[in-house]
């Protein structure tokens, strides 16, 4: 299975789950850090927009890149809407290859519209489910990211230690207003601790007047401590700044609920 397997299929749903779960929680965190970035910033694995936008909204210039073509159609619906389109920009790409120009490696040359900083929200990077992916695309964030750049990170916390269930009802609700539709969120969860993996089976029934339709997909991410991608970290380059435990600043534990790493691009001298 390769991390990228679901993400179209999960498309239609993501908001409607993550409004009801994470909802905008994470949003004020990186959108300050974006303000004071100093420039450009890029987003891994932008999808619908859910961050992205806010943060253009908030006057950042931001680009983003997702490797799915229907996440990134939500998205472009929504920016539209928004007119937002000076503000933030939309490529379809992979993040293991990511298609910007190298940094200048010292600051008194620095480019124009170098990046000041790259972000990877909520557990991006864990969907990547081999080490050489994982490395390809850190070293990628490393190249084009500015000296002295900020590259803030979250994982997924503690998914090892998620309970395994079968064919659990997660949600139900409606969506939109009137001549909306009726989900229903039927979830499995497997561990695979052999190749260390968390594994969701999503079955969505979508009920629209008399009309049915199930979605089913499976998701899949790697099980990384904040440890072992701190030593990733600073194996392709990085220095670790900070690790935080919530959305307000605190200090990472083990037991946090949010596990966030930032890290900073040093300078050459």
């Amino acid at each position: 299975m390769e991390g990228f397997e679901g993400w179209d299929d999960y498309a239609p749903f993501y908001d409607w789950e993550n409004a009801q779960t994470l909802g905008r929680r994470d949003v004020p965190f990186w959108r300050n850090l974006a303000l004071n970035a100093g420039g450009p910033v890029l987003e891994l694995g932008c999808g619908t927009g859910r961050i992205s936008l806010p943060l253009a909204r908030a006057g950042v210039p931001l680009v983003g890149v997702d490797r799915s073509a229907a996440m990134l159609a939500f998205a472009r619906r929504r920016i539209r809407r928004g007119q937002l389109q000076r503000r933030l920009r939309l490529v379809q790409a992979d993040i293991r290859h990511l298609p910007f120009p190298s940094a200048s490696p010292a600051t008194r040359t620095r480019q124009r519209d170098s990046l000041a900083m790259v972000m990877a929200p909520y557990g991006i990077l864990q969907s990547l489910l081999y080490e050489r992916d994982l490395a390809r695309t850190i070293g990628e964030v490393h190249r084009v990211l500015q000296p002295n750049g900020t590259f803030g990170l979250e994982l997924v916390a503690d998914l090892p230690s998620w309970e395994e269930y079968r064919k659990r009802v997660s949600l139900k609700g409606w969506r939109g207003r009137r001549g909306g539709s009726h989900l229903t969120l039927v979830e499995t969860v497997r561990q695979d601790p052999a190749r260390r993996r968390t594994i969701f089976d999503q079955e969505f029934t979508e009920r629209r007047g008399r009309q049915i339709s199930v979605h089913r997909f499976s998701l899949a991410f790697r099980t990384l401590s904040v440890p072992q991608m701190t030593r990733r970290l600073e194996r392709a380059g990085f220095e670790i700044a900070a690790l935080l435990g919530d959305y307000r600043g605190g200090q990472w534990d083990a037991r946090a609920d949010v596990w966030i790493i930032l890290a900073r691009k040093p300078v050459v001298k």
